[in-house]
């Protein structure tokens, strides 16, 4: 009967270099995945105060054309505006949207799906930005359903700058016929509008009322997902995780134990 002893401890001591750099590299990782995380926090708070603010700002006249290669989404994004021109409500589009947000509790605001109205606004001096006007269900989307709505003269518009997106990888296919849109993609909006050179931005409208109640301005969302917290939690905890099955692993090895 043999019996077998353990191997010597700098053996032992040698067996752990190779996983414990392993360890040491998924460790690194981990923390700094963690720690960007936080900056994320950080960088994401600052952009909703700043969002806020801009919000929340008296208004002030929007910029003449000369002034908008000027106007960026970084700096303009959001920004109070002010502005005063005539409708071409023949030529409106629609984009897509489903009102209501839990966040939010307001009765006398709508629900459901619909779509934006999104009208060109013609200034005093020629130039052209498109308005949305702001939310209608599906049965409103023709606009013999709320006449009232359709404005005509000069009008004033308070509201909020806008920058186009991105379209979304899922995002539907736009219905170029009957102005139907699924992305705020001015460029093509104002094409198929034949509105025109047009401001490379768009202006939500706020909650102003509108004769015969549509649409219904002030529905820009102005809340923001931020889980960054949650997420460098998340990756510190598995941080501390990784330490405590590598110091059993490792406490096992040293005693000899395979």
């Amino acid at each position: 009967m043999t019996t077998s002893h353990p191997a010597p401890l700098a053996s032992r001591l040698r067996g752990l270099a190779a996983p414990g750099l392993a360890a040491l590299a998924a460790l690194a990782i981990l923390l700094s995945l963690g720690t960007w995380q936080l900056s994320r926090l950080a960088w994401k708070q600052g952009l909703i105060a700043q969002v806020e603010a801009r919000a929340t700002a008296t208004p002030l006249p929007l910029a003449g054309r000369a002034g908008w290669p000027r106007m960026t989404a970084e700096r303009d994004e959001y920004r109070r505006v002010i502005v005063t021109g005539t409708f071409r409500h023949d030529r409106e589009a629609y984009l897509y949207h489903v009102a209501g947000d839990s966040r939010r509790q307001d009765a006398g605001r709508p629900r459901g799906q619909g779509y934006f109205v999104l009208t060109p606004l013609t200034t005093a001096d020629g130039a052209t930005v498109i308005v949305n006007r702001g939310f209608v269900p599906t049965e409103r989307r023709d606009p013999a359903t709320r006449r009232a709505g359709q404005v005509e003269g000069m009008v004033t518009v308070t509201g909020l700058i806008r920058f186009p997106e991105p379209r979304g990888t899922f995002a539907a296919t736009d219905d170029d016929f009957r102005r139907i849109f699924y992305t705020r993609d001015l460029a093509k909006m104002a094409r198929v509008m034949g509105a025109g050179d047009t401001a490379p931005f768009s202006i939500d409208a706020d909650a102003t009322p509108m004769p015969g109640g549509w649409p219904q301005g002030g529905e820009t969302l102005l809340s923001f997902p931020n889980r960054h917290l949650e997420y460098a939690l998340t990756w510190y905890g598995l941080a501390l995780t990784l330490i405590g099955v590598f110091a059993a692993f490792a406490r096992q090895r040293l005693r000899g134990r395979p």
